[in-house]
């Protein structure tokens, strides 16, 4: 191992492993990285499902520059900036009608703790402080801080972290390669699956439920689309139960379906969403939470002089990080890139379904500008096959990603045709070589 490379624990990787063979990104613009060897490297999964305007973007570059030359840091507790509410205004106008207030975190994890956060105290201020429990959904992910992998359903996620939090408890998922496999878009079945909800209803009793929260696309396991009807009915149900719906968007969010948010997409409104990734296009680390103005309102009692919701974080809404906000929304809306991938979904499922019939190939998934592909498992050896394809992907000139034995597309919202086929050509190649 090179000396230098040997100080930095890296998160989500198979440390040894890479030190062996590091692949090291050293530059970025548009679609594309360069590594160190000097190769081009087609970006076909933003960065981490984050880089949506594409990468070094001249406004977010002059933006973040002109942030820093004129003021590095504002406390944000009992004191602000313009831009803090400049951003929140602007966020706020992309929602879903009725969400207009914004929390500032710094990244997925702390969106998804705040929100959790957010639910419990909510039902408490109003009076119903018994309900503490949060709901969460097998294979789901929301963040490797504590409340996340909660009420997170990846298993090797939670399994070396002890018990978690308590009064947790979740819902099975949606995937149904049975009825489901290579659908096209939405699946046509498993709206019913959301009625797994009134089973944990009826075990821990309404009264006891804080919230809800779920991936509206389920990006991490693997690319998992809502099947038809799915989210109306756990939007119906929780109305139906007091039960707060939080939809954790921080992958979808920002034009990934072909809107704003997929709440628009799928035309249902949760009371809460939780974002970061594309709010910055990656450029500097922030989140956010979005909020109906009801649950906002419900804090706002009491004397004014005193905290309201005691929560925040030392660099919520950090002045690099709003105005680099304010230029990839500004760079969203002069490109028209948050309803892009609405424009280019059937082009894209058609490329990605492509490769079914391919060796080991066992489904096929996508929505919007996402797609998985799904792998036959090396018996014995999990994630080995889809590893292997993403590392001859690598070295083909494409930078994939790999979850399980599934391989994720999610690239920038400024690609275009040819590269939406070099992509899916390059990973044709690599499946076949790989059987």
């Amino acid at each position: 191992m090179k000396p230098e490379l040997d100080a930095f624990w890296m998160p989500f990787t198979a440390s040894r492993h890479f030190k062996k063979a590091p692949r090291l990104l050293v530059k970025a613009s548009g679609m594309h990285y360069w590594d160190d060897r000097g190769r081009r490297i087609l970006d076909g999964v933003a960065g981490l499902w984050c880089v949506n305007a594409g990468h070094n973007r001249p406004k977010v570059v002059q933006a973040i520059q002109a942030q820093a030359a004129e003021m590095d840091f504002a406390p944000p507790f009992q004191m602000a900036h313009p831009k803090a509410f400049e951003l929140a205004d602007k966020v706020a106008k992309l929602a879903p009608a009725g969400m207009n207030k914004v929390f500032f975190t710094n990244s997925g994890s702390e969106s998804v703790e705040t929100a959790l956060k957010m639910a419990i105290a909510y039902h408490r201020a109003r009076g119903e402080g018994q309900r503490t429990r949060l709901i969460g959904r097998e294979r789901g992910y929301h963040g490797v801080n504590f409340g996340g992998i909660s009420v997170g359903g990846i298993s090797g996620n939670r399994k070396m972290f002890g018990s978690l939090l308590t009064g947790v408890d979740h819902i099975r998922h949606t995937h149904d390669p049975a009825r489901n496999a290579f659908s096209v878009g939405q699946p046509e079945h498993g709206a019913e699956f959301a009625d797994d909800l009134e089973r944990v209803i009826a075990l821990h009793d309404a009264s006891n439920i804080a919230a809800v929260i779920v991936e509206p696309i389920a990006g991490s396991t693997g690319v998992l689309i809502p099947p038809k009807g799915y989210l109306n009915r756990l939007r119906e149900i929780c109305d139906k139960h007091g039960i707060l719906l939080i939809f954790d968007e921080v992958i979808t969010g920002f034009g990934r379906t072909g809107a704003p948010f997929a709440a628009n997409s799928f035309g249902v409104t949760p009371d809460m969403i939780t974002l970061a990734k594309g709010l910055t296009g990656g450029s500097v680390p922030m989140g956010a939470v979005l909020a109906k103005q009801a649950i906002h309102d419900v804090f706002m009692t009491g004397p004014e002089h005193l905290i309201e919701f005691a929560h925040g974080y030392t660099y919520s809404a950090h002045p690099l990080a709003c105005a680099a906000g304010l230029a990839t929304l500004e760079t969203y809306a002069d490109e028209g890139l948050l309803t892009r991938a609405g424009q280019l979904q059937a082009y894209f499922g058609e490329a990605l379904h492509s490769l079914k019939g391919l060796p080991n190939v066992i489904d096929i998934r996508n929505y919007g500008l996402v797609g998985g592909v799904e792998l036959t498992p090396i018996a014995g050896e999990p994630t080995k096959r889809a590893l292997g394809i993403f590392l001859d992907c690598y070295e083909q000139g494409v930078l994939l990603r790999y979850t399980g034995d599934i391989i994720a597309i999610s690239p920038p919202l400024i690609i275009e045709r040819e590269q939406i086929d070099h992509i899916v050509d390059t990973l044709r190649g690599a499946i076949q070589r790989a059987a």
